[in-house]
């Protein structure tokens, strides 16, 4: 069965943020101690995560939410 366009975008959006995440060799735990946010869900895509989660998330890793989407196009 075919994923529909939402749950492929999830997976690209939790790809990249986990991609991000261990570039940074930034723990989950480290990362939930900082912002107070709960990634593991996120990051397995099982989350529709927040436009404002996102923007967190972006600004914790010092990158714009513009760079972030042009990240997820990126992913095939």
């Amino acid at each position: 069965m075919a994923q529909s366009k939402d749950d492929i975008l999830l997976k690209k959006i939790a790809l990249c943020i986990k991609q991000i995440r261990e570039d940074t060799a930034i723990t989950l735990d480290d990362f939930y101690v900082d912002t107070g946010i709960h990634l593991a869900r996120i990051e397995q895509g099982k989350t529709n995560v927040s436009i404002l989660t996102l923007s967190s998330i972006c600004t914790y890793f010092n990158i714009s939410l513009k760079d972030f989407f042009g990240l997820i196009e990126e992913i095939n």
